[in-house]
């Protein structure tokens, strides 16, 4: 592939709900760049951006797939990211390369989730955008609603550029808005200009005044010469637009079919005519050495560095670090200094990623994005620099995984090989956590949501060979007590030459502290029992508090005294008097007045102002407390409240089909508190019996 300078390339990030169309779009465009000969489907699984099996199997993209389209002298990666909610870490990473983004959503669906979703993410990152609405083709899709509705939700800044021209339910042409023109699709793709039609002559006033008062609001002298009635010329229009689009003060509407490849010649046309080139956007980070702010601002004159935005893993192809050129031209051979890990690498071939097809390239400008093969040490959202100059870049934030589950082996002596596998996909995707929870002997694996589970255990199966099932995970309960309770027992035992001779008068009531296990304390007089089996009483309260009588959870909050005993000279021994201790803690325990105490999370819930009703209700089922409320932007509450952490299994499900997807939830341990009566005897009940049956 050619070299592109820095004012020749254009990072473009695709966004949408999941299904609107974004990836037969890269199809389209690829298709009409002359990339590619006939357009893949998604349903066919032949598309150059759904490369994986699991998205070919699924029929929806699960990676963020970099391809370069070149269109004329210019080079457009485009990023097309998936649209469910369980793949966010993918999007996240996508926008912290792209400099542009265009959000794509469906004429026939209109507005979803995911589109605000996307505009939010946009806002978040300050992203300059396009709106493209796709499935122009099909009867019910409604441009001009979508218009409306976008208008109505996003203010002034929505500015459409185009109208369909529809004759016989079918989609042949559109109305440039600012040149107030028709043109008409002919057979080969191109167009010819028509007459607007009767029926669209009321909406192009409409969407032309919409258009130039988003243009007037650019500058105090247009917005004098708009209320003074005069007409802009063309080119006063287009370099107002070149500069607001930039910024995004307005946010440019088109459409097209992507099945029919219409309307993706001026999407093309537009994105290198009005969306930002690298250069036209700043970049910072901060010099390890000297800490001083370091402006990159994609400069290729300056010293070399770049960004990890995300890490490829694939057992076939090997191990990708996907980068975008904050600064500087990258060339082969170049060594780079990885601050981070304190290592510096020799990077070997440059490439470029198209789906999953590298190709290697003389030379990177900054501003592209390419990819480095075999690093060891780079990881996604590590910096890349020279050693005389070691920059630093913020690390993306990715979102933090709630949704949890506990995973066996499903074939004994395959734990090695899954762990190893979970690393790599762990490279790969950020939002992918284990934890290895010992003390209740189980494994953890966190994720976005039960989709994203699923793919993981599909692709553990398919990509390494290994299989896990996933199951509900254990909570870890507690055990204490309320009162006193003074126990004495005596452990005897002779067979013949040394016997054994143990024997403690103990007291055990409650610490006041359930940070800690127990406090042990003595207060023996006369030498009942001498000082050197003290530490042994105290080794027996130790091992016993590990797993409590009622149901072998670990105990706290428990203070041991050790008044009274007695001892043999001969009998007695360290290992007489740790096995009386615990034989008189589980009889102690038990007589005062044991309970259980389970976890509590502190919640909070982020949903839109219609939704506050459900979730507290729903909140309530679960045994949850609300706390209190606070309003968040854009028409949001944050709900927050205590909630039992069994509680909180499934949540993520039942909160997406609760608010349709617009919610969001995140917790944290919060402390323990004694479990409801109902609660207790059914886990005592079920800990035994799984107990007796070796479950545990």
């Amino acid at each position: 592939m050619n070299v592109y300078t820095t004012d020749k390339i254009r990072n473009v990030v695709l966004l949408g709900h999941g299904g609107c169309g974004k990836t037969s779009l890269v199809e389209a465009m690829a298709y009409l760049a002359g990339m590619t000969t006939r357009m893949g489907k998604v349903s066919d699984g032949n598309t150059i951006s759904d490369y994986d099996k699991e998205e070919t199997k699924r029929l929806f993209s699960i990676n963020t797939s970099v391809v370069p389209i070149i269109w004329e002298d210019t080079k457009i990666n485009i990023l097309d990211t998936p649209g469910y909610f369980d793949f966010i870490g993918e999007v996240e990473e996508a926008v912290s390369a792209a400099d542009a983004a265009i959000i794509v959503i469906s004429g026939k669906s209109g507005i979803e989730v995911g589109t605000r979703k996307a505009w939010e993410i946009c806002e978040k990152y300050k992203l300059p955008r396009m709106v493209f609405v796709t499935d122009m083709d099909i009867d019910e899709a409604s441009y001009r609603q979508v218009v409306e509705d976008l208008q109505g939700l996003y203010g002034k800044r929505i500015a459409p550029f185009h109208l369909p021209i529809r004759e016989d339910g079918k989609f042949v042409g559109y109305v440039n808005v600012l040149q107030q023109r028709g043109k008409r699709w002919k057979e080969d793709g191109t167009v010819e200009k028509t007459d607007v039609p009767d029926y669209s002559k009321e909406n192009l006033d409409i969407c032309r005044e919409a258009l130039m008062e988003a243009v007037a609001e650019t500058s105090e002298e247009f917005m004098d010469r708009y209320f003074g009635g005069e007409e802009f010329s063309e080119d006063e229009i287009r370099q107002a637009l070149r500069v607001n689009v930039a910024d995004g003060s307005i946010v440019p509407v088109l459409m097209g079919s992507n099945i029919l490849a219409r309307g993706i010649y001026t999407l093309m046309v537009d994105i290198v005519k009005y969306l930002p080139s690298p250069e036209k956007r700043a970049c910072a980070g901060i010099n390890a050495k000297t800490n001083e702010v370091y402006n990159a601002d994609y400069d290729f004159s300056k010293t070399k560095s770049a960004y990890v935005w995300k890490t490829i893993a694939d057992p076939f192809i090997g191990k990708y670090s996907l980068i975008k050129v904050n600064s500087g031209v990258l060339k082969t051979d170049d060594v780079l200094y990885n601050h981070h890990k304190d290592t510096e690498e020799k990077i070997g071939k440059l490439y470029v990623i198209r789906g999953n097809k590298p190709e290697e390239v003389k030379e990177l400008h900054a501003g592209d994005i390419g990819a480095l093969a075999k690093l060891n040490s780079a990881t996604t959202t590590d910096s890349l620099s020279v050693k005389a100059n070691p920059i630093l870049y913020i690390r993306t934030a990715i979102s933090t995984p709630y949704t949890c589950k506990r995973y066996k082996a499903k074939n004994k002596g395959d734990e090695d090989k899954i762990s190893q596998a979970l690393q790599k996909l762990m490279l790969e995707d950020q939002t992918l956590k284990t934890v290895n929870d010992s003390e209740n002997g189980q494994t953890l694996l966190y994720g976005m949501g039960d989709q994203h589970l699923d793919v993981v255990v599909s692709k553990l199966a398919e990509r390494y060979k290994v299989e896990i099932e996933l199951s509900r995970p254990k909570v870890a309960f507690r055990e204490t007590i309320r009162k006193k309770a003074d126990v004495e027992y005596k452990y005897k035992k002779q067979s013949g030459g040394h016997g054994q001779y143990g024997h403690v008068k103990m007291t055990f009531e409650p610490s006041g502290d359930l940070e800690t296990p127990y406090v042990f304390d003595q207060c023996v007089v006369g030498g009942a029992v001498p000082k050197n089996y003290f530490p042994a009483v105290e080794k027996g309260v130790q091992e016993a508090v590990l797993k409590g009588p009622m149901a072998a959870y670990p105990v706290v909050g428990v203070k041991a005294v050790l008044y009274d005993g007695s001892y043999h000279p001969v009998d007695s021994s360290e290992m007489a008097f740790k096995v009386a201790t615990v034989q008189a803690f589980k009889k102690g325990f038990m007589e005062a007045s044991p309970i259980l105490l389970e976890p509590i999370a502190s919640l909070k819930v982020i949903v839109p102002d219609k939704y506050t009703g459900d979730i507290m209700g729903d909140l309530n089922k679960r045994r949850g407390r609300v706390l209190g409320m606070n309003p968040v932007d854009g028409g949001y509450q944050e709900i927050v409240a205590d909630i039992p952490t069994m509680e909180l299994y499934g949540y993520n499900t039942d909160l997406r089909s609760m608010t349709g997807g617009n919610g969001t939830f995140s917790y944290e341990f919060a402390r323990y508190e004694q479990a409801p009566s109902d609660i207790q005897e059914k886990e005592v009940a079920s800990r035994a019996s799984k107990l007796e049956s070796g479950e545990e």
